[in-house]
């Protein structure tokens, strides 16, 4: 089955369930003070630096001094924050927004509102050792990804080249003791445990091949629509825990990513938090958080056109992103 048929399928199932789901908060009655505004979130995986404004938020109270009653939902491998944003399950969800393009091109009323990383954070992971040097080098040889990953056969047509994929199984172990072994992976995370033996890797960042996706956040239409207030107002507290994760103190959502997430340390936390600074992945060219652009939507959509991934014209960036709930600098 392919992704776009599962993402359907899927789609359907849940959205039998939204009626009476998630609904806000009822009115508080005359005179009394109004009660907090109810945000369901569902992140993409489990509590990681990653998320370390969204927890930092939670922590410090900006929600909260938003008006706001935020529930943080860790994601995991079978997360769907795209259909159960799409059911109203969850108000907010993080995504890929590649896959969330293809999920409004099937029909889920979503809406790209922020970006978590300007930068798609997959990388191509290797040893110091490794031949491969370019996109280029890639020719012939055979790499471990998930095989759904628009990124193959963009930077197959782009660069003329063709190579074997061997599906992702989430194992570092063959990269840490093969030399010419070649493994998808996020920047951000999956390196942590191969530098810690001792083993020097090299990457090559999908970024940097054109194809630039973001790790954005997503937003049912009609919640848009009807609560524009309170998505301004989280999107200010969680720009706010930007700042104060990356340029301030981590340590308060570090204390509840290790509460929370029994499978990440204190080393673990500071490393991926400072390759998520070394690599610029949060801040867009002026320097600001949270930040989308149409540009960049447009340039994804016709990327995905070429590659016969979405059929001509059926998508316009009006169709899959609005910025007009973003803190202005």
């Amino acid at each position: 089955m392919t992704v776009a048929r599962l993402l359907a399928l899927v789609f359907a199932v849940l959205a039998a369930l939204q009626t009476g789901c998630s609904r806000p908060a009822p009115a508080a009655a005359a005179g009394s003070p109004a009660a907090p505004f109810k945000i369901a979130v569902q992140l993409d995986w489990v509590a990681e630096p990653e998320h370390g404004a969204f927890y930092t938020a939670e922590a410090l109270g900006y929600f909260r001094d938003a008006g706001l009653d935020v529930t943080l939902v860790q994601g995991g491998p079978n997360t769907y924050s795209l259909s159960k944003v799409a059911a109203n399950l969850a108000q907010l969800g993080q995504t890929d927004s590649t896959n969330a393009l293809l999920a409004i091109h099937n029909g889920a009323p979503l809406l790209n509102v922020a970006a978590i990383f300007q930068h798609d954070p997959s990388v191509l992971m290797m040893q110091e050792a490794c031949p491969v040097r370019t996109w280029a080098d890639l020719q012939g040889r055979t790499v471990m990804a998930r095989p759904e990953w628009a990124f193959l056969p963009y930077v197959q047509k782009k660069y003329h080249i063709t190579f074997q994929i061997v599906p992702q199984n989430f194992n570092f172990g063959r990269l840490a003791v093969d030399p010419a072994f070649i493994q998808q992976g996020f920047y951000t995370a999956d390196p942590y445990y191969v530098v810690k033996q001792g083993v020097k890797l090299k990457y090559l960042h999908a970024s940097d091949a054109g194809f630039d996706a973001y790790t954005t956040l997503i937003t049912n239409r009609a919640f848009a629509r009807d609560h524009g207030p309170e998505l301004r107002a989280f999107l200010a507290a969680l720009h706010h825990g930007y700042q104060t994760y990356l340029e301030g103190d981590p340590a308060p959502a570090h204390a509840i990513m290790l509460r929370i997430n029994p499978k990440v340390t204190p080393d673990y936390l500071t490393w991926s938090r400072s390759q998520i600074l070394a690599a610029h992945l949060a801040k867009d060219s002026e320097g600001d958080y949270l930040a989308i652009t149409r540009d960049r939507f447009a340039r994804e959509i016709a990327q995905l056109t070429d590659l016969g991934v979405l059929p001509a014209g059926s998508l316009k960036v009006d169709d899959v992103m609005d910025d007009a709930f973003l803190p202005r600098p």
